[in-house]
């Protein structure tokens, strides 16, 4: 059998728009496969949709409660049987560095599953193809266009291009973040940088709703950006930024924003709070909030001077981010989504992976508002914390 290098020669040699046909046709030869589809989860993370235009032996199928979907969840590879096919379909995850992007779906003439050796070269597989799609999307809209359900607003076009993602991990720490309704944002966004030895992490809740927030959202994170790609401190970066957002709106639009430097060897972390969402910690067990010294948002005012403040995490700790999106939705009868109704739901999902937590807290927040158009973005940000001594 040749080695997955071989597999990832081919890709990296396909034109952008081909790496899944070139993908195909290398399983197909490699294991003698009867079907092989990619299903990429779309922008609200409620669908798994097929990759191409060309015919598809599956269709979209839901990320809750579907084979497929199961695999993304747990992030392992999840085998289905059809005894009268005499086949198996073996469903794996399509994942980078954290960020789950889909599924790699792949049927076998088999009756009694897939050999260890075939199922490790189809991960193998599945993971180069996880690679390539990430660096494609800069040349194609092929894999952008299966993310989607409906059509984006052009707000929403252009908040997405400006995520990260919508996880990451490393042995330090893992992320997890969300964006509701995903298809007609107003202003929230999230950003996220990390280097050997520190993480950098952004909330920002901006004014406004449509192509006004996002363009006052889009001015911030870059500024925040470009500060930090300067190698400024994190108050320095906050700065920076209030002086950009203050030079174009003169205090008429102005963001609110939590900025974090997480230090991956000691865990410490120091923190500007510009007028933030709030932050929630969950520590051996315990759902409680982070007091922190509120100052003024980015771009209210002239000339305002950030000063950091600082703790401590521990190994097992949970941090929230949540937007007041949030917190501040109403019911169809008015009633407010309360503090109380929030740490249930915190605490309802200590058990899952940082990556599902916003995911499943924003469902249940839907099921407060029903049917009740969302009046802002509702925004869940979630960042376990492993330890330093993972690293080794």
């Amino acid at each position: 059998m040749e080695r997955p290098s071989a597999v990832e020669r081919s890709l990296r040699e396909a034109a952008p728009h081909e790496i899944f046909d070139v993908l195909r046709s290398a399983v197909e030869h490699r294991h003698r496969a009867r079907a092989v589809d990619l299903l990429l989860a779309d922008y609200a993370m409620t669908r798994l949709q097929p990759v191409g235009v060309l015919p598809h032996t599956c269709a979209p199928v839901s990320i809750h409660d579907s084979a497929p979907g199961r695999a993304f969840g747990a992030q392992e590879p999840h085998c289905v049987y059809d005894r009268s096919a005499s086949e198996v379909t073996v469903h794996l995850p399509v994942s980078v560095r954290g960020d789950r992007l889909g599924i790699l779906s792949v049927t076998l003439p088999e009756n009694d599953g897939p050999a260890p050796d075939v199922l490790e070269d189809l991960q193998g597989c599945a993971d180069a193809l996880a690679h390539e799609v990430v660096v494609a999307e800069r040349d194609t809209d092929l894999f952008l266009r299966a993310r989607r359900v409906e059509r984006l607003t052009l707000a929403a076009e252009m908040q997405w291009q400006l995520l990260p993602g919508r996880s990451c991990s490393r042995p330090e720490y893992s992320l997890g973040a969300q964006l509701e309704p995903a298809y007609a944002i107003f202003g929230d966004s999230f950003d996220w940088s990390a280097s050997a030895d520190d993480l950098y992490v952004t909330v920002s809740n901006g004014m406004g709703e449509g192509i006004d927030a996002a363009l006052l959202t889009n001015l911030a994170v870059n500024a925040l950006r470009n500060a930090r790609r300067a190698g400024l401190s994190l108050s320095d970066q906050a700065c920076m930024a209030d002086q950009a957002v203050y030079g174009q709106y003169k205090g008429g639009r102005y963001l609110s924003t939590l900025l974090f430097r997480f230090h991956l060897p000691t865990g410490h972390v120091e923190i500007v709070d510009a007028g933030s969402p709030k932050v929630w910690r969950v520590r051996r067990g315990v759902v409680e909030t982070i007091e922190m010294e509120e100052q003024m948002p980015l771009g209210m005012f002239e000339d305002t001077e950030y000063v950091p403040q600082h703790f401590q995490v521990e190994p097992g700790d949970r941090l929230l981010f949540i937007s007041d999106g949030v917190y501040d939705a109403l019911s169809p009868g008015g009633e407010r989504y309360s503090v109380r109704a929030l740490a249930a739901s915190i605490n309802n999902t200590r058990l899952l992976p940082a990556a599902q937590v916003p995911r499943v807290m924003l469902q249940e927040l839907l099921g407060h508002r029903g049917a009740t158009p969302a009046a802002d973005d509702s925004l869940v940000l979630c960042l376990d914390w492993h330890g330093p001594s993972a690293r080794r």
